[in-house]
């Protein structure tokens, strides 16, 4: 019990964007509470829980600064995880756990759509604020698991990435940065290109020329290969799908590659055959709450794969958290 209401504890703490408004300074709970407007004793009872946990410090009685942890609830911070943490705290994510898991255990129907009335991703097709946050949340992961896959995965191999379901193309960027001879294709929603494009507009980082968009998804529209030093990226898409969506969406990939002898990279957590970590399994029980998806064992992707009529060629194990699985044509 104690843990969810840590959990809340952190989604009002993002909400009212405290780490945000202490920045680099320390401050007594009643400043505080004139800068995000909350009121005082409730403020400094939720501050000193926060602290209790290790998220802020507490230098003197009712003071707090930020520290490690709590940098990470700040918006301004490269790290930032609060879009995350609101995203996943909301009603719309919160109530499919509260109210219909047992239902979609019993069923097998995603608890999301048996609140919502339909699955996620198509839930986030027309409503944009949920859409924008989603898309946020996942930037946030992208940048919280670093960018030592960059190195882990030999990019000198290839001369173009397409990476399916990229967002705004940060993954894809930090290849490039290492790999002057790259380039990167980043294939999502349209709605998710616009934005990313206009994020971009307004960015001056190294790379970001031979950055380029189009709108599509799996399923249709796929640019296709050119030849042999083509790769498709696709971080943690595939965990989305069960396996019969998952198969179609990689015989799309087998037909897009064609034979020109292209790559596929599937990025994506390996989850041990038995005994899985606390972090994989909720995964992939969220994946099964939000859209039926999966995060799978070593030897479920290679079942899912063979399905495809694509190849395991490789495995890349990651410095951060997963796995990049190589793929090709026969």
């Amino acid at each position: 019990m104690a843990f969810y209401w840590q959990s809340r504890a952190l989604f009002a703490a993002a909400r009212l964007d405290v780490a945000t408004v202490l920045g680099p300074e320390s401050l007594n709970a009643s400043e505080l509470t004139g800068r995000v407007g909350a009121n005082g004793d409730a403020l400094g009872r939720l501050m000193r829980l926060l602290a209790a946990m290790g998220v802020f410090e507490e230098v003197a009685p009712m003071v707090y600064r930020n520290n490690k942890l709590s940098n990470c609830l700040r918006s301004d911070d490269r790290q930032s995880v609060r879009a995350m943490i609101l995203m996943h705290n909301s009603e719309l994510m919160s109530r499919p756990w509260f109210e219909k898991l047992e239902a979609g255990i019993r069923d097998g129907t995603s608890p999301f759509r048996l609140s919502h009335g339909e699955e996620l991703f198509d839930y986030l097709d027309h409503h944009a604020d949920f859409d924008h946050l989603f898309s946020e949340a996942m930037d946030s992961v992208e940048a919280l698991a670093g960018d030592g896959f960059a190195t882990d995965l030999d990019g000198s191999r290839f001369e173009r990435i397409i990476d399916i379901g990229g967002s705004r193309g940060t993954k894809a960027l930090s290849i490039l940065k290492r790999h002057p001879n790259l380039v990167a294709l980043i294939v999502d929603r349209p709605q998710v290109v616009e934005e990313a494009q206009r994020y971009w507009a307004n960015q001056h980082t190294d790379g970001v020329e031979r950055l380029h968009f189009q709108a599509g998804d799996l399923f249709d529209a796929i640019p296709a290969a050119t030849g042999a030093k083509d790769i498709y990226l696709l971080s943690a898409v595939l965990h989305a799908f069960d396996d019969s969506t998952c198969i179609r969406a990689l015989q799309k990939l087998h037909e897009a590659i064609g034979s020109s002898g292209a790559y596929v990279g599937v990025l994506e957590m390996v989850m041990p055959e038995t005994g899985a970590n606390i972090a994989s399994a909720s995964f992939d029980m969220q994946m099964f709450v939000g859209c039926r998806g999966r995060e799978r064992t070593l030897s479920e992707w290679k079942l899912v794969i063979q399905a495809s009529g694509l190849v395991l060629e490789e495995v890349v194990r990651l410095r951060s958290l997963g796995s990049i699985l190589v793929l090709r044509s026969r």
